[in-house]
């Protein structure tokens, strides 16, 4: 397979079967779109954002796969049918534009001719009820059956030839579905009628009308078969708005940037040049231009400017955000009226966009449990619905009124076309095609369909504090030093120790170094005992920084700053402790403002019946003073990272459905052992990829909407359940004859074709419902 690499001066892809120069270094073999850029290269001219192709490996050109959406373990690399249920397979992953489908249009073509061609079919079959019965005194019975026979071949062995493929496939493979159940019962139909017409004189009593005619099913076969095309046409075409959200997504994606660069001018003076390239050239670390009312092309962050961004498209916030120098911005967010240049750090298939097409992709060829009882009834249903309609045939052809074999051919063919099996298979994966797009289009991204299944039953949610309820990113509030020492001081020693730490309370300290311009000094022996402190070597001492618990393991006494810090925690301040030399030298107090929603939304999930269990690292006092504020039901205090999962699974065990929110690394064990894990998207790629569900906006609402998308989505299922198993339980009966005996009525193959064409429509009208659903 063709592969493509990048052109290390320009960022280009380029494919390595057409790269117009390529050249070897150090052992990596380098290719480029065009001469100039291997002479820029052969100078030296490497830019240093530029990234190395021989540092990628080559990347395959993108091939599109097809898929079944009953059986997505089915995998072809071009259109086809399902070998196991028949279905049509339709592509893997969406893209930005519909493309024509070439089994709609193929079986569009053959709805069309094959129901021009039924018509007059039906029309003749039907004219012996018109007073006086003209065409019966124009022509024969049998001229009119031979004109059907004319016009009813190319409808079955034309137009339903699909069919007869999808059915003989399905015994080859030994799954029967249900084109093995209309193959059988419009073949049967067809063959009769052709033996009828050929060979009349075979056929005994028992199959001819009171004037000694055989009757032939032209009609029947027919018109079953277009009646099936229509239900495939409207099929295919339901299907195809199934992916109208990932779509979306995709054309959220700009085709262009502004890329701004600096280059020398003849006089050796630097000049910014701006140009508009293709975003597949831009690499991390380009400086891009944003004009206003322009989608921003790429993930990264605001470097010159400020403006509002619309990013409800990937939040589903609608009010605009505010950037600044600073501020991150995502790709396909819509910029307002200001300009800004921004610097690229996540680009292709890196950016958030990107990821949020991945996500639901995967989400939608996954498999809900509720999934199984309609796998395991279909795996039954066809052999059962064949052994119904012998049944059926023999029954009328024993006990029936005459001409017996006629009436139980008739039985036993619409007992076969009227059983849906795709009824049963649309209902669930439908329901989460449209239900994980609706989510995306809101901020809520659906990882497996088993996490939308088992969010409906959540009622104790357990919370992470740091980057969940609060905003993740703390400030000093206060420095107390002791007596002889400044603040300063303080802050150095612990400024120093925290340059080697990623905890956000480090990060809180080094900001209020660097505001106050405090030189730092390197430390050696750093080490971090996640969840309690830091120890290091400063300047030739020992010193360290943590909480009351870590001192305690260090040997340090620190009653005498217990009345203190415990002020300070009433306030919902984090107090962590400066030690040099066994002697504590102050205390700092840092405080994570709490999310501005976070109230609303804890206040809408108690409203949902959902108990809030918070968890954090923070002192007792700190944690209730939190909790007290936000109305939280249960508080576990000074809780180390690994114990969360502990809790996770205390509470299981007292028979709770837990759901666990949370943002960080060490957030990932509790995300993976709770029944449903929720992960911020503002927080580490470890969290989101041990959660099920990821919350774009990093917002507590968005569980509420993720909540009602599941209640939304599990009731639609549950309808399209109940509908596929009512229909045919009681059609398969009707169609076998049941009401003859009460009402004399019998179903017309024909009938039985509709209802089937209209079964499994109806199943995915009901599903696309969800794309209005009101999160």
């Amino acid at each position: 397979m063709d592969s493509v690499a990048r052109d290390p001066i320009c960022g280009m892809k380029v494919d390595i079967a057409r790269a117009a120069a390529t050249r070897e270094r150090a052992g990596a073999t380098y290719f480029f779109c065009g001469q100039s850029c291997a002479k820029k290269f052969d100078a030296g001219q490497i830019p240093a954002t530029a990234r190395v192709a021989a540092a990628e490996k080559p990347v395959p050109l993108a091939a599109v796969e097809y898929t079944c959406p009953m059986h997505p373990q089915i995998i072809r690399p071009g259109p086809g049918s399902c070998p196991i249920c028949g279905m049509a397979l339709e592509p893997r992953t969406a893209t930005a534009n519909q493309e024509e489908n070439p089994e709609l249009s193929s079986m569009s073509r053959r709805f069309w001719t094959s129901t021009a061609l039924s018509l007059p079919v039906f029309l003749l079959s039907m004219s012996d009820l018109l007073p006086g019965q003209p065409v019966q005194h124009l022509l024969a019975m049998r001229s009119i059956s031979w004109i059907e026979f004319t016009l009813a071949t190319p409808v079955v062995l034309w137009g339903g030839w699909p069919f007869f493929e999808r059915g003989w496939a399905s015994l080859v493979n030994r799954s029967l579905n249900m084109f093995t159940l209309i193959a059988l019962g419009t073949g049967t139909a067809y063959l009769y009628s052709v033996a009828a017409i050929l060979f009349p004189g075979i056929f005994p009593f028992s199959f001819r009308t009171s004037d000694g005619a055989v009757p032939v099913y032209f009609e029947a076969a027919a018109v079953i078969t277009a009646l099936v095309l229509l239900g495939q046409v409207l099929e295919l075409r339901a299907r195809s708005r199934t992916s109208s959200a990932i779509r979306s997504l995709l054309r959220l994606a700009p085709k262009t940037a502004r890329l701004v660069r600096t280059e020398e001018s003849e006089g050796g003076h630097p000049i910014t040049i701006e140009e508009d390239v293709p975003v597949e050239r831009v690499v991390a670390g380009n400086l891009l231009r944003v004009r206003p009312g322009e989608r921003i092309p790429v993930d990264g962050i605001v470097v010159e400017g400020a403006s509002a961004v619309d990013e409800s498209m990937v939040s589903g916030e609608p009010i605009p955000a505010e950037k600044a120098a600073g501020a991150r911005v995502t790709g396909g967010t819509v910029n307002g009226t200001g300009s800004f240049v921004m610097r690229a750090e996540r680009v292709g298939a890196e950016t958030l966009l990107a990821q949020i097409v991945r996500m639901v992709s995967e989400a939608q060829r996954s498999r809900a449990p509720i999934q199984r009882l309609a796998d395991v009834v279909a795996s039954y249903f066809v052999p059962a619905v064949v052994g119904v309609a012998a049944l059926s045939f023999v029954v009328w052809s024993v006990w029936g009124p005459s001409p017996r074999l006629a009436h139980g051919l008739v039985n036993a063919v619409a007992v076969l076309i009227i059983a849906c099996p795709c009824a049963l298979g649309l209902a669930t994966p439908m329901a989460i095609m449209v239900g994980t797009g609706r989510g995306a289009m809101a901020g809520v991204l659906i990882k497996n369909a088993e996490a939308l299944q088992m969010l409906e039953k959540v009622d104790t949610l357990v919370v992470d504090k740091t980057g969940t309820l609060t905003e993740g990113r703390p400030q000093v509030t206060r420095v107390v030093p002791v007596s002889g020492v400044s603040d300063e001081g303080v802050l150095r020693l612990a400024a120093s120790l925290e340059r080697g730490s990623e905890h956000p309370l480090a990060a809180a300290i080094l900001r209020a170094a660097n505001a106050r311009k405090i030189a730092l000094a390197d430390v050696h022996n750093f080490r971090a005992i996640s969840g309690s402190g830091v120890t290091g070597d400063f300047e030739g001492q020992k010193v360290a920084l943590g909480n009351a618990p870590f001192l305690a393991t260090l040997g340090v006494q620190s009653a005498e700053w217990t009345e203190q810090a415990e002020v300070l925690r009433r306030d919902g301040d984090t107090v962590m402790f400066v030690v040099k030399n066994q002697t504590i030298e102050g205390i700092i107090a840092v405080a994570d403002p709490v999310k501005t929603s976070t109230a609303e939304a804890i206040e809408a999930l108690h409203r949902e019946g959902i108990r809030i269990v918070m968890v954090t690292g923070d002192s007792k006092t700190t944690a209730d003073a939190v909790a007290k504020r936000l109305k939280v039901d249960q508080v576990f205090a000074e809780i180390l990272p690994a114990q969360k999962a502990e809790i996770v699974k205390r509470l299981q065990g007292e028979g709770h459905m837990v759901a666990m929110a949370g943002d960080g690394i060490n957030d990932a064990p509790a995300l993976a052992a709770a029944d449903v894990g929720i992960a911020m998207g503002t927080g580490t790629d470890i969290a989101i990829e041990s959660a099920g569900i990821t919350l774009v906006k990093g917002d507590l609402r968005g569980i509420v909407r993720a909540r009602n998308l599941s209640r939304a989505t599990m009731r639609n299922i549950r309808q399209n359940l109940f509908f596929a198993f009512v229909y045919n339980i009681l059609g398969v009966p009707i169609a076998a004859g049941a009401l003859y005996p009460i009402f004399g009525l019998l179903l017309s193959p024909i009938i039985a074709s509709a209802a089937m064409t209209f079964s499994s429509v109806s199943v995915i009208v009901n599903a696309l419902r969800l794309r209005n659903a009101n999160l």
